[in-house]
């Protein structure tokens, strides 16, 4: 078997939070920066980074001020808006039933992942989930996939999962392959771009890829 352990990023991957992070943003930039005229591409382009690098991008003095309000609404509102994607929970219980080694790698804090878990029923799958507070470099940056594979005492044999850049330059700059999600809210053509392994359109197809 090719791979025997699989990473993957948790937002726009295995739960639909984009209509959640989206309006985050959103609020944040109306309540707080109402001078900012946005767009949705400018939406879109804070889907991946952490939230300090976008708001520092954007308001370097108040970034810690920002980034409480986005957690403050997003919290607020998570269980609202958050889904499984169709397929996730069904191949992740092929996944873990046929001995694969399972982790979650983002660059979420902790509280708020352990939310999404727990509301979409697929926190037992996983045996590590790596979180910001894990880690001091994050995605595009190896460290989190490596303190993943560090847990399982791999260094090959490993595939990351996700659906923006900072996944598939994460898991070229780890040296493992990459998979990469046609979902993501930038589009399959997006993904392309990125050059992962692989690309696949719904979630069940990983399973063709990993049991080869």
């Amino acid at each position: 078997m090719r791979y025997q352990t699989i990473l993957f990023d948790l937002d726009g991957t295995l739960l639909d939070t984009n209509t959640l992070i989206l309006q985050s943003f959103a609020h944040v930039f109306d309540e707080y920066l109402p001078d900012y005229e946005y767009t949705q591409a400018d939406l879109l382009a804070c889907i991946g980074p952490t939230l300090h690098a976008t708001f520092t991008r954007l308001a370097p003095e108040r970034a810690e001020e920002l980034t409480n309000a986005y957690r403050r609404w997003n919290i607020a509102n998570h269980d609202r808006l958050v889904s499984v994607f169709p397929g996730v929970v069904e191949t992740l219980e092929s996944l873990k039933n046929h001995g694969f080694q399972l982790a979650i790698v983002t660059s979420k804090r902790r509280d708020v992942v352990e939310m999404g878990l727990d509301l979409c029923g697929i926190r037992d799958f996983f045996d590590v989930v790596v979180t910001f507070d894990d880690v001091t470099q994050h995605k595009p940056a190896p460290d989190a996939l490596k303190l993943a594979m560090e847990y399982y005492d791999v260094l090959g044999n490993v595939l990351m999962v996700g659906d923006n850049s900072h996944d598939i330059d994460g898991a070229k700059n780890a040296g493992v392959d990459s998979v990469g999600v046609a979902w993501s809210i930038k589009g399959r053509k997006f993904i392309e771009t990125l050059e992962p392994t692989y690309i696949i359109d719904t979630m069940p197809e990983l399973l063709t890829i990993v049991k080869k």
